[in-house]
């Protein structure tokens, strides 16, 4: 009160100025304005009574400061009321003595207050039949034995609950058309209407007023099968939560234990069976069959059109000097026959292939993702190398064969290596040059290295029926004989005479 009565009596009996007296006093201006402007000055009628004391006072700061250093978090990694809990009766035995349930409640309000100011109340949404969202997650699988980075592309659909993913070494355009194209044609109908963010893939520009600019690709795609699209607005992805809490529940439940396989392709299509399974559920809200519900919204979709949509890209390249070629930052072989030469590249999800300027297939590799990777398929250099196996040494392809090879191969005379490195080439046509090196490095166990004993041993390695084929001899094996040649003929040739 004191303050308080000063700033009245420099302003009513010293003519002092607000701002003049903000700056003595070092209060805020608005302050200064408040009390000297007051007329009424009677103490209020009812005060603000003190709350009572609770079991979380002493720990409430503890919490506070933990909510408060999670508005730097992202998300997935902020505290729950639970885990806040469990750290609680961790850290401060001697402190903390409420219940998860008190915790919860606290952390609900501290939680409203905290991001209240920075997130807009979110409306409940309706979402009719046949209506679907889409959204990547990310994982891990194991793919030919190696650890690898995946995205999963789900597809949900609000009204039933019903859901389906697919995955992809990527989240480029070619992914997200293969993955929805293929769920339409597994469930043969399309959605009236799909849910998407503001990928690149598929919005080239937002414009102000929030009107988009469309990739050709994505409007081409969506005309094809004749659904009716959608935007979330920028930041605003909880506009498609549905789809947002499928990518979690799809990675707990259908990406657990971590996939492995060989080909992307063929898992992906042991998974689509599995949502029908999935389907038996009840509705977590209308406690009615998923699957009933999911039969009525396809009642509503589109048929699908007369012909799938070919999901592609086709780009012109031109190889270098030794008949390789560079795409998307990676390294794919080609031929050298077709050293310097310009060529289509043709993609799509899972696979490139270079054609001829006529559109004549040369060779098709898997596609990588990624930057500075190679994909090599050795058989075309092969079987060019053993018509000139003299040059073998001299090129910059001998230098990327694997060091046995190198070394088997100059131990070698001219026609052997040329018989090598034709059969090398079928060797790598069935294996790759992982599966003939471990056939070279078989061999070289033995006594004998020449191109027979690799055949032999290429066989016992990659045919099954060739050792229940072979019969081992032995002396014991054969039937008692003997044999006494007459040599009495022969005279008669001796003295001229005729043996007739």
């Amino acid at each position: 009160m004191i303050q308080k009565d000063h700033i009245k009596y420099e302003r009513e009996y010293q003519g002092k100025s607000l701002r003049m007296i903000a700056k003595e006093t070092k209060h805020d201006f608005r302050t200064v304005k408040k009390y000297a402007d007051l007329d009424d000055w009677n103490e209020p009628i009812s005060k603000k009574r003190r709350g009572r004391p609770t079991v979380l006072d002493p720990v409430k700061s503890i919490i506070d400061h933990w909510l408060t250093g999670d508005l730097l978090i992202p998300r997935k990694q902020r505290h729950t009321a639970q885990r806040i809990y469990n750290r609680l009766k961790s850290e401060y035995p001697d402190l903390f003595h409420a219940s998860v349930r008190t915790v919860r409640s606290y952390v609900a309000q501290k939680k409203k207050e905290l991001y209240s100011a920075k997130e807009e109340g979110y409306l409940p949404l309706t979402h009719p039949r046949g209506e679907a969202q889409v959204d990547f997650g990310e994982a891990l699988a194991y793919g030919k034995g190696k650890l690898i980075k995946i995205y999963f592309l789900n597809l949900s659909f609000p009204y039933s609950n019903a859901s389906f993913t697919q995955l992809f070494k990527g989240q480029n355009q070619e992914c997200l058309f293969t993955g929805l194209s293929t769920i339409f044609e597994h469930i043969g109908r399309i959605p009236t209407s799909l849910w998407f963010d503001n990928c690149s893939t598929i919005v080239s520009k937002i414009q102000k007023g929030g009107n988009r600019t469309l990739t050709d690709a994505f409007l081409r795609f969506a005309l094809h099968y004749g659904f009716t699209y959608h935007f979330c607005n920028p930041g605003q992805g909880h506009e498609k939560g549905h789809v947002e809490g499928k990518v979690g529940y799809h990675r707990r439940n259908f990406l657990v234990p971590v996939p492995r396989f060989d080909s992307l392709e063929d898992y992906n299509r042991t998974l689509l069976p599995l949502f029908e399974d999935d389907r038996g559920r009840l509705h977590y809200r209308k406690h009615e069959v998923i699957d009933d519900l999911f039969q009525e919204e396809l009642t509503v979709m589109r048929s699908l059109p007369p012909r799938p949509y070919i999901v592609k890209g086709l780009v012109k390249a031109k190889t270098d000097k030794v008949g390789k070629l560079r795409f998307e930052g990676n390294w794919y072989s080609v031929s050298p026959k077709q050293a310097h030469t310009e060529v289509w590249v043709e993609y799509n999800a899972f696979s490139v292939t270079i054609l001829t300027l006529d559109y004549q297939t040369i060779i098709t590799h898997p596609r990588l993702y990624g930057t500075n990777q190679e994909s090599m398929i050795w058989a075309p250099y092969l079987e060019t190398l053993a018509k000139r196996p003299g040059a073998l040494k001299y090129t910059s392809f001998y230098q990327e064969l694997p060091h046995p090879w190198q070394e088997y191969l100059d131990t070698l005379d001219r026609s052997e290596k040329k018989r090598v490195l034709e059969f090398l080439a079928q060797m790598v046509s069935q294996e790759g040059m992982e599966g003939a090196t471990i056939g070279l490095l078989e061999t070289l166990k033995g006594e004998s290295h020449d191109i027979d004993s690799l055949t032999v041993t290429w066989r016992r390695l990659t045919d099954d029926s060739y050792e229940s084929n072979e019969r081992a001899f032995s002396g014991a094996d054969l039937p008692p004989f003997s044999y006494h040649p007459d040599l009495s003929q022969y005279d008669c040739f001796l003295k001229g005479e005729n043996p007739s």
